[in-house]
């Protein structure tokens, strides 16, 4: 991912997800690193995605997010809940 995960990319990133979801197996790992900002509604598509990849036997992970992001997902507790690898 790149960009700004905010209310106005969230929707269009939600479908994206969805689509790389139906052809996935295994474990889908989300690189952060070109990520630049991130909103209430960006954390709610993770975590949305989560859930769902989790129901069709799917881990997901997340990887390399700068460090305010880092911080974001361990204030808000999600990096509890998707796993990221050092």
């Amino acid at each position: 991912m790149s960009g700004e995960i905010d209310i106005f990319t969230s929707p269009g990133l939600r479908e994206d997800l969805l689509d790389v979801l139906r052809y996935s197996s295994g474990v889908l790992v989300i690189d952060l690193s070109g990520v630049a900002a991130c909103d209430a509604c960006g954390l709610g598509v993770l975590v949305g995605i989560q859930r769902r990849a989790k129901a069709m036997g799917i881990t997901l992970s997340l990887t390399a997010a700068r460090p305010y992001l880092s911080r974001l997902l361990h204030i808000t507790g999600l990096d509890r809940i998707i796993p990221m690898p050092a």
